[in-house]
């Protein structure tokens, strides 16, 4: 960051750090409540949505409260769920329709809506303005303010213009100061400030460790006579084996398009596993390919997804501030969905933030309250019924996880008398090399699957070259010395846009940091097993454009 006396200040009376969901529904819910306030929203994305990837097939209840009235504004929810079948995959090509009697009931999607969740957040963004909001795009927040008493004031926004020398380009612009009396962090999963915050006000103290998946996802144009508007379809099984959690989905969504992706859960133990090439692979199931046969991909992104639940959420307040959404890790695993509760836990911040103010208090207080309001609300309900469905999988193995999970859901109704916990950090659990099976992946044929360089391409990524790279090595060493003899370097694998290489110059091996093809997934921040690998924002505006995700 530039010196903080040559940037300029800006003063409101709440700072919302992040344009997605929960912090648009945030600052909507701030607005209607007392329209007089001033209310900033900052989104590193160089338009709303730019960096919003999700599935998304989309609970509606959240928006319900936030906008009754939705279909009259013109909420772009124009699918609605009209069938659902869940497969278990055996083999390459064995696989059977699960019957709906066996699908775990929060898994069932009759009355939610197959949608592009950037297209909804841009709408919040247009209802958020209306109702008086200034949102800044292509702004993105790089460092948390504090005051003398280390209470959080605001953020800063990155420095525009420094190369990667380090040095000043003719084009410098220092960063803004957006000071507020509160601060909400809606940064979504692994917000690299929000895990500052958690840092520095030991917010873990009480909780799990957060686990996580990278999810994977793309977007087709399918032949007319191959689309079933609004059907929904999950996977579970191959190509993973029954030790390794995750699973794919497909939504038809409008205009002969479908929605498709993976999400391996990055507590998998085998060091030579490639998640995107899991994905191809996946592709290639003649339950996937049949919907996909003469059709054309047309977008691919990539994102880190929180999969810990009620036992991994932290402390939700601190001197200043509040995290919601998947900042805290509020996604509900078992429905495979967080957009509803990001939307909700910004509304709760929102009203927990407007009582504070309305009764006076000038930013000194920590709103404890906001944690009441989510322990009072639906959303704690669902993540407690939800609980036990990850370290269910993970104890158990997909098969029996699964058979766990019917009997939790359907017959016990999530109020099994017990909690398990899943304590090991997802870094953490990756065999050795030399003790894990290589893993031979086949060539993409072109047609159905394809290679990690052409898919980041159709994200629309784009970074300033000449800037400091935005992935830092807390110690440059580690990646040759250390993660290299142990794990082969699981980086130039996990990554699902060729960010790392191992190369050999000199005679010597060398560890390559590719930044520009970075798509913001923030996996190697979670699941290099060092912990050596730090992700930090570039300028605004940089990384990818997910225009329709």
């Amino acid at each position: 960051m530039g010196d903080s006396s040559e940037r300029e200040s800006m003063e409101f009376d709440v700072v919302i750090v992040g344009g997605g969901p929960a912090g648009l529904a945030a600052a909507c819910r701030l607005l209607q409540l007392n329209a007089a306030l001033s209310v900033a929203v900052v989104e590193k994305g160089a338009e709303i949505g730019a960096h919003i990837l999700s599935g998304n097939c989309f609970e509606p209840r959240a928006l319900d409260e936030l906008f009754p009235d939705w279909k009259e504004r013109g909420a772009p929810l124009d699918t609605p769920v009209t069938g659902d079948d869940v497969h278990f995959l055996a083999g390459e090509r064995k696989g059977l329709r699960v019957p709906g009697l066996f699908v775990p009931k929060p898994m069932r999607n009759h009355g939610n809506y197959i949608i592009s969740l950037g297209r909804l957040c841009q709408w919040l963004a247009e209802q958020a303005e209306a109702l008086g909001a200034n949102v800044f795009p292509g702004f993105a927040a790089s460092e948390v303010l504090y005051d003398g008493d280390g209470r959080v004031t605001g953020v800063a926004t990155s420095d525009m213009g420094v190369g990667k020398d380090g040095e000043r380009k003719p084009s410098y612009e220092p960063g803004y100061e957006l000071c507020g009396k509160y601060t909400i962090f809606a940064e979504g999963c692994r917000g690299n400030l929000g895990e500052q915050l958690m840092q520095r006000y030991d917010l873990r103290a009480d909780a799990d460790p957060q686990h996580y998946g990278i999810g994977l996802k793309e977007v087709w144009e399918i032949d007319p006579a191959r689309h079933r508007p609004g059907h929904v379809v999950h996977t579970a099984g191959w190509p993973l084996d029954n030790h390794t959690e995750g699973g794919g989905f497909l939504y038809h969504a409008a205009g002969n398009q479908v929605f498709l992706g993976f999400i391996v859960a990055l507590n998998y133990r085998n060091p030579y596993l490639r998640p995107f090439e899991e994905f191809q692979r996946w592709k290639q199931h003649p339950v996937i390919r049949e919907t996909l046969e003469g059709g054309k991909r047309i977008a691919y992104g990539a994102r880190a997804v929180n999969k810990g639940g009620l036992q991994s959420l932290p402390k939700l307040s601190f001197p200043g501030g509040l995290l919601v959404g998947c900042d805290a890790g509020f996604l509900n695993n078992v429905k495979i969905k967080g957009a509803h509760t990001a939307i909700k836990t910004g509304a709760l911040a929102a009203e927990a933030v407007h009582e504070a103010l309305a009764g006076g208090d000038a930013g000194q207080g920590d709103l404890a309250g906001y944690g009441e309001r989510v322990r009072g609300s639906w959303v704690h309900e669902e993540l407690h019924r939800g609980r036990n469905f990850t370290p269910a999988l993970h104890r158990l193995g997909t098969f029996f996880g699964a058979a766990f999970t019917w009997i939790d859901q359907n017959l016990a109704g999530g109020r099994l008398p017990f909690t398990w916990h899943n304590r090991q950090p997802d870094h953490a659990a990756l065999d050795l090399a030399s003790a894990a099976q290589p893993i031979d992946y086949p060539k993409p044929d072109g047609v159905i699957s394809f290679d990690r360089l052409s898919s980041v391409f159709l994200s629309s990524t784009n970074h300033e070259e000449d800037q400091p790279s935005h992935l830092k090595l807390k110690d440059p060493a580690v990646p040759i010395a250390e993660n290299l003899p142990k794990f082969d370097e699981p980086a130039q694998r996990y990554c699902p846009a060729g960010v790392y290489e191992v190369v050999e110059e000199n005679g010597a091996k060398q560890f390559r940091i590719n930044a520009a093809n970075c798509v913001h997934c923030k996996t190697c921040d979670i699941k290099d097993p060092a912990q050596n690998i730090v992700w930090t924002v570039p300028e605004g505006g940089g990384g990818p454009n997910y225009s329709g995700m």
